[in-house]
């Protein structure tokens, strides 16, 4: 009782501050002088992509823990972690397009910072087509850990990427700055906040459900053994 209470809370907090944060970005956010009401995508796009990010960092520790301590509730949050990972970095690729198509001309163009993104979408797309084709639970944990442990490399080749290579995608926060004007930046700030309240609210959810189907089993385990 008291999670499902906390779940709710979180459901609400989360759906007013990404309320909150959409009308900030429609009606207090400043319209970008060079390219117009479509920058505005970019605040749903960055804390996407850092949601994305942080999703994928999750995974890693918790392949790491797990290959450590051998605890099924690792592999539940890593698995938990990788799929709103993806559903996450897919959001990213598609108002990364939505945002290319009027500046650049084109929904898509292998820059290092588009071709590094989607090379991570898919090495987390096999993730969860492995942790599907592997039935034993063990055999399944220890090969997703480790698999969520070496897809991180990409993590920093992405965020890195705008800044190490010639490219054309914009760095906008950089080490000494942001920028942005004020007002901008706020907006920036509640959207952040918002989707990773959000974020926190998926995990939560989906590492339940988990949790629950995992208790399920054990209980249907001790009954058979009953049984017999």
């Amino acid at each position: 009782m008291k999670d499902d209470l906390t779940d709710r809370i979180l459901v609400v907090l989360s759906s007013v501050l990404m309320l909150t944060a959409v009308y900030m970005i429609f009606f207090y956010a400043p319209t970008e002088r060079v390219m117009g009401i479509v920058q505005k995508i970019f605040y749903f796009h960055l804390p996407l992509a850092f949601m994305a990010f942080l999703s994928y960092f999750v995974a890693f520790v918790s392949g790491v823990l797990y290959l450590v301590k051998k605890d099924i509730k690792w592999d539940i949050i890593g698995s938990a972690s990788v799929e709103i990972g993806v559903v996450f970095t897919t959001l990213v690729l598609i108002t990364g397009s939505l945002w290319a198509r009027p500046i650049w001309n084109t929904w898509w163009t292998w820059d290092p910072r588009l071709t590094s993104s989607l090379i991570l979408w898919l090495i987390y797309v096999a993730y969860i087509i492995l942790r599907m084709s592997v039935e034993q639970a063990e055999r399944r944990a220890t090969f997703c850990a480790v698999m969520a442990i070496v897809g991180f490399i990409d993590v920093p080749i992405v965020f890195l990427s705008a800044r190490l290579w010639r490219t054309i995608h914009p760095v906008v926060i950089k080490s000494k700055s942001i920028d942005m004007e004020p007002a901008m930046i706020s907006v920036l700030a509640i959207s952040m906040a918002a989707f990773l309240l959000f974020w926190i609210t998926l995990i939560r959810i989906r590492s339940r459900v988990d949790f629950m189907e995992l208790r399920i089993r054990n209980l249907e385990k001790i009954k058979r053994g009953g049984m017999e």
